[in-house]
């Protein structure tokens, strides 16, 4: 089983170390360094007040060490990024505003905030903060793995001393906010009391399930996001505009025993008072601000970052949507923005002073808002997806200021998806309606345009006028009638990196230029890690691995099927009946069907071994872990028609 979540984010690092890059990148071309020349003049780069903001507070610099695992496999090189040099300017081949943002994230180490609360940077994807009370330290969101987690605690308290973890808290959902958890503690300690958990309410949930259902697709096109399968340097991966990039450790994940359910709930921890802010549907489905009322210092989780987040995920997500979330932002204001001295978020650096801060969550509450409105004005003069994000102004107060630009996220696509989440992907023009499939669809363009010759001679003119969108747009058509055509490819790959030589967008770059590497080079099949950690399998509900039976379910071959099946899970008193009919998987809590085929009887553990491969379904029932009274036969029939996925399929080919 495969979860997308960890393979975006904690596991498709791995597989840059096994990565090549076969053929040379080019330079960037004169209408590259054109367009990006030009935004030179457009932003203010002559501001230096992020450099000052990200250095202040310097304690001690990461390790310089390399972290590895048990086998000698690579999880950190705080070297990876050392080219992106602080006071260099821009390769050619590098937008400047996402070089800028690079050497931003690049400032790595252990910082003091205020009194009483540091952060580590830039050893993972994500910051870990640590909140020092009366009795010990409370940590917050401990990165990824439990190898960086516990190498930035080790850095801590080599500079603070050594304090006992009395408390965790998890801001959101996403795997970057928990998996190091069992790096900074115990859970036999959790377990007795004496550490508390606190997340906002539905994360276990959130955390377990979110994308596990499109586990698979979303898990391929994060290794294009996030830029793993490139060299890291000033032709391929330069950072991700949220973090340089992702650990490559061991994720974990210890339950929450303290649940926050609603905004202004207000809890002591360790002899300081913290108010939270409950924020469902913004960055993540489930997510969390606080407030330290003694310290005057408000975390922003991931909702007000140094960058335009996503309200959509290129790796694919459920759209997130903009006008809550700008109501949440404006709803903290309310809340603490008469007081507040310190603002500090899960990535990124802080800023410090009312106004600074009230300013800069003015800006970022105004920007979700007007990707909103204004999307939904333009849609309502009956502009479609296309037309208005490629119209879309966002107002200059908001452009002009380097926090808001779109080194994660980007204004484009985020209007996309705030067009889909409120009419969906057909644009009302019936053309559109039941377009042909690609394949088929390219053979006909290339025949209409005078053959595969014709069509690449021509866009070669428009690539040397620069005009890269469009070659890749109609090369994509060549590429997709004649795959194995070398020249089409190779066009096709040179307009995609000199696009990303361009993007302001990390994750944008990562695109272009993985898209280019494919093309060049073909789809390496390298190892795809198993990444469902025993912490996921254990806290996946028994009701969200039937739905994940479910989505496996080869319907075609399934269909005119009938098998029913009871679980009765001993251990955890649970029953289920599963039921095979019309090419799908139905299941129903707490039924036990008369008419089954087979009960099947057998303890949570006993699935949770065989799900993570620890045994198999022969050797549990050959050691009596499990008992079938019926039909074994038909449980194995059943099984027989999930599917099983293959990772490395074609993304830039048909």
């Amino acid at each position: 089983m495969q979860k997308s979540r960890f393979l975006a984010l904690a596991v498709i690092s791995a597989l840059f170390l096994l990565a090549t890059n076969a053929v040379a990148a080019n330079e960037a071309t004169e209408a590259t360094k054109a367009a990006n020349d030009a935004l030179l003049k457009e932003l203010p780069f002559d501001d230096n007040t992020s450099f000052e903001l990200a250095h202040r507070g310097f304690i001690a610099p990461l390790p310089s060490d390399p972290i590895k695992g048990k086998a000698g496999n690579l999880i950190w090189d705080p070297a990876q990024y050392a080219f992106v040099e602080e006071g260099k300017p821009a390769p050619a081949s590098v937008n400047p505003s996402l070089w800028r943002q690079s050497q931003l994230i690049n400032i790595s180490g252990l910082f003091k905030v205020t009194d009483g609360i540091y952060q580590i940077r830039n050893q993972d994807l994500s910051n870990m903060t640590i909140v020092e009370g009366k009795k010990g330290i409370t940590i917050f969101d401990p990165m990824i793995s439990a190898e960086t987690a516990r190498v930035g605690l080790d850095l801590y308290y080599e500079h603070r001393g050594e304090k006992p973890v009395v408390a965790v808290m998890y801001t959101h959902s996403h795997v970057d906010h928990y998996g190091g958890v069992r790096g900074v503690v115990d859970e036999a300690d959790v377990k007795a009391g004496k550490v508390k958990i606190f997340a906002p309410t539905g994360f276990l949930d959130h955390a377990v399930a979110e994308n596990v259902m499109a586990g698979t697709a979303m898990s391929r096109r994060a290794s294009y996001m996030y830029g793993n399968l490139l060299p890291s340097n000033e032709t391929g991966q330069v950072g991700a505009g949220l973090g340089t990039t992702t650990s490559a450790g061991t994720v974990t994940l210890i339950p929450p025993t303290h649940i926050i359910s609603k905004t202004g709930e207000e809890h002591v921890v360790d002899g300081l008072t913290y108010q939270f802010l409950w924020a469902p549907g913004t960055e993540a489905p489930t997510e969390m601000l606080y407030y330290i009322k003694e310290k005057k210092a408000l975390n922003a989780a991931e909702d007000a970052t140094y960058t335009l987040h996503n309200t959509y995920s290129l790796r694919g997500a459920k759209i997130r949507e903009p006008l809550p979330w700008s109501k949440f932002l404006n709803q903290a204001l309310d809340m603490w923005g008469d007081e507040v001295e310190v603002l500090y978020a899960m990535h990124h650096w802080p800023t410090w002073g009312n106004e600074a801060i009230v300013d800069h969550i003015e800006l970022q509450r105004d920007m979700y808002r007007y990707i909103n409105d204004e999307t939904l004005r333009l849609a309502n003069h009956g502009y479609t997806m296309i037309e208005i994000a490629e119209m879309f102004q966002m107002p200059k107060a908001v452009s002009t200021r380097f926090a808001n630009r779109g080194y994660y996220g980007s204004v484009n696509h985020n209007v996309k998806a705030t067009y889909v989440l409120y009419l969906g992907w057909f644009i009302g023009n019936p053309a559109t309606l039941y377009e042909m499939p690609p394949v088929e669809s390219a053979k006909r363009y290339v025949e209409m345009m005078g053959g595969t010759k014709a069509l690449l001679k021509k866009a070669q003119d428009y690539y040397d006028k620069g005009e890269y969108r469009f070659v890749a747009e109609v090369v994509n058509h060549a590429v997709f009638a004649d795959p194995g055509n070398k020249a089409a490819r190779n066009l096709q790959a040179d307009a995609l990196e000199q696009l990303g030589y361009q993007s302001e967008s990390g994750p944008w770059r990562n695109f272009y230029l993985t898209g280019a590497k494919e093309l060049r080079d073909g789809v390496t099949k390298l190892p795809a890690p198993n990444t469902a950690s025993p912490d996921t399998i254990r806290a996946m509900s028994l009701d969200l691995f039937f739905d994940f039976l479910g989505m496996r379910l080869n319907g075609p071959k399934a269909d005119g099927k009938r098998i029913v099946l009871n679980f009765d899970f001993t251990d955890v008193k649970q029953k289920y009946t599963l039921e095979m009919t019309n090419g799908v998987l139905n299941h129903t809590p707490d039924r036990q069907a008369r008419d089954a085929d087979a009960t099947v009887t057998l303890t949570r553990e006993t699935l949770n071994r065989i799900v993570l491969q620890q045994t198999t379904l022969k050797d549990a029932i050959s050691a009596n872990d499990i008992k079938i009274a019926g039909s074994q036969a038909k449980l194995e029939e059943m099984l027989s028609y999930l599917d099983n996925f293959e990772f490395w399929f074609n993304i830039v080919t048909p």
